[in-house]
């Protein structure tokens, strides 16, 4: 039996026991991350790539989001060369065409930035396009359930 744990914008949960993680994405990103031998599970949920220095380090910007999923993993006994990413969102949900206001496309390229800065694979990843996605990750195992929202 699973315990079940929807995320918000901004919030990151490790799942210790096991859990089903889920989250709905447009142009934000969820980086799950799995340790392969602890089979801890944990995913993030973040809205923009970077904290400018203004305001809180909030969990909402990628910058700060990922390192800190990273450093709760770590926190509950897992390892960084244990870990592996799978990254899902960042689809470009309304018509813009100047490439400054591609948020979706600058939030994928964050999380690959910051997971390859710490030598974390990634494993599998469904990123851009147009429509939104609805993931559930099983801590225990690591395995995603995605379903696309919207039309094509």
């Amino acid at each position: 039996m699973y315990i079940k744990k929807f995320i918000h914008v901004g919030e990151i949960f490790v799942g210790a026991k096991p859990t089903e993680i889920s989250t709905v994405l447009g142009s934000c990103i969820s980086v799950c991350l799995f340790d392969k031998v602890e089979q801890v599970g944990g995913m993030n949920h973040y809205l923009v790539p970077l904290w400018n220095d203004n305001g809180l380090q909030s969990p909402k910007y990628g910058n700060i989001s990922i390192p800190k999923l990273i450093d709760n993993m770590l926190n509950i006994g897992c390892e960084k060369y244990n870990l592996e990413a799978k990254i899902f969102g960042g689809a470009n949900v309304i018509e813009v065409s100047h490439e400054e206001m591609m948020i979706g496309r600058k939030n994928i390229l964050i999380a690959k930035e910051i997971l390859k800065d710490y030598g974390i694979k990634i494993t599998a990843q469904d990123v851009g396009g147009t429509r939104g996605r609805k993931i559930l990750m099983r801590t225990d195992t690591g395995k995603i359930l995605l379903k696309y929202t919207g039309k094509e």
